[in-house]
C-alpha cells in the first residue's frame, strides 16, 4: 500500500543540509545513511526496540514516505544514522538495506559453518564476504545457466557455485534465500541437514508449492526476516576496517535510473546498482 505519487529510493546516502527543531544527533554538513525502515509508532508491543522491524504502522522510505531518487528528501533523524568514511557514497548505499537485511538474515542462520545463498545479487555478494571472513564455508545458488554470476561468486570466495537446480555438493547447515522464488524454499529444505535453518530474506516471494513434510522434519527450521532494526545498523556499522567487506557497484546517472532497474531486472549487474544524483 504505497503512498502515489511516491518518489522511490531505499538505500539513500546523502549530507544534512538542515535539521528540524529539537535535533541533537548531527548537525549541518553530516554525512548519513537512511535505510529502508523511515519510522515506527512507538507504541504497538511489536515496536518495541529489539522487535521494531515488526511495527504494525511502520514507515519506509521510497514505499510510504518519498525517498531518495531526487535532489533532496526528508527524512526522520531517529531512523538515519551515521556512516564510516571507510566506503565512499556509491559504496556505502548498498550496505543500507541489501547489506543490513542481509546481516539480519544471517544472523539467524546460527552458527552454520556451511552455508547455502541462493541468489547472488547485493545482499548475497555482501553476506558471502562476512560469512567467509567468520570462517563459514560459503555455497553460491544462481539462475540456472549464470556462470558469470557464478565465477563472480567464486572470486569472493565462495567454496563452490552452482545453479539453483542443482545439489549442493555437501548437507548445509543453514540456507538464506534472497531470491524471490517459492520454488527454491522446498530446494534449500532438501539441502540442508537434520535441525539446519532455513531463512527467507525477501519482503516478497513468489508462491511456495506444497512439499512433503518429511524435509521439514528432522528440527529443521523455516523462518523468514522482516525488515531491519536500528541495532542492526548500529552493529553494521562497526564491521569496518575490522572486517574487509568491499562492495561491488554499478552506477548510473539519476537520469537513467530505467536502464539501472532493467539491468537489475534481467540481471546484468554484479553486485548491486547505484544511482548518482549529482
Amino acid at each position: 500500500m504505497p503512498k502515489l505519487p511516491l518518489v522511490l529510493g531505499h538505500e539513500v546516502v546523502g549530507r544534512v543540509v538542515a535539521a528540524g527543531i529539537g535535533v541533537e544527533r548531527f548537525r549541518e554538513g553530516d554525512r548519513v545513511g537512511v535505510p529502508w525502515l523511515g519510522a515506527t509508532c512507538g507504541r504497538c508491543r511489536t515496536a518495541w526496540p529489539a522487535r521494531e522491524n515488526l511495527c504494525d504502522a511502520p514507515e519506509f522510505t521510497g514505499y510510504t514516505r518519498d525517498g531518495g531518487y531526487a535532489s533532496h528528501m526528508l527524512a526522520d533523524a531517529g531512523y538515519v544514522f551515521a556512516l564510516s568514511d571507510a566506503y565512499d557514497d556509491a559504496h556505502a548505499a548498498p550496505l543500507l538495506c541489501a547489506g543490513l537485511i542481509g546481516y539480519r538474515a544471517l544472523r539467524f542462520a546460527g552458527d552454520a559453518k556451511t552455508l547455502g545463498i541462493y541468489g547472488f545479487g547485493a545482499a548475497a555478494h555482501l553476506i558471502a564476504q562476512l560469512a567467509i571472513w567468520q570462517g563459514r564455508r560459503v555455497f553460491a545458488f544462481t539462475k540456472p545457466g549464470d556462470a558469470d554470476g557464478q565465477a563472480f561468486a567464486r572470486a569472493l570466495g565462495c567454496a563452490w557455485a552452482g545453479d539453483s537446480t542443482q545439489p549442493p555438493p555437501e548437507p548445509l547447515d543453514a540456507a538464506v534465500l534472497f531470491a524471490p522464488v517459492g520454488s527454491l524454499v522446498p530446494a534449500a529444505l532438501r539441502a540442508t541437514r537434520k535441525a539446519g535453518t532455513v531463512v527467507c530474506g525477501g519482503i516478497h516471494m513468489s508462491e511456495i508449492p506444497a512439499f512433503p513434510y518429511e524435509i521439514l522434519w528432522g528440527e529443521r527450521v523455516l523462518r523468514s526476516v522482516a525488515n531491519l532494526t536500528r541495532e542492526d545498523a548500529s552493529s553494521s556499522s562497526r564491521w569496518p576496517p575490522r572486517v574487509p567487506i568491499r562492495t561491488h557497484v554499478q552506477t548510473w546517472p539519476l537520469a537513467q535510473a530505467d536502464e539501472a532497474l532493467d539491468a537489475v531486472r534481467t540481471g546484468r549487474v554484479r553486485g548491486a546498482a547505484v544511482l548518482l544524483c549529482q
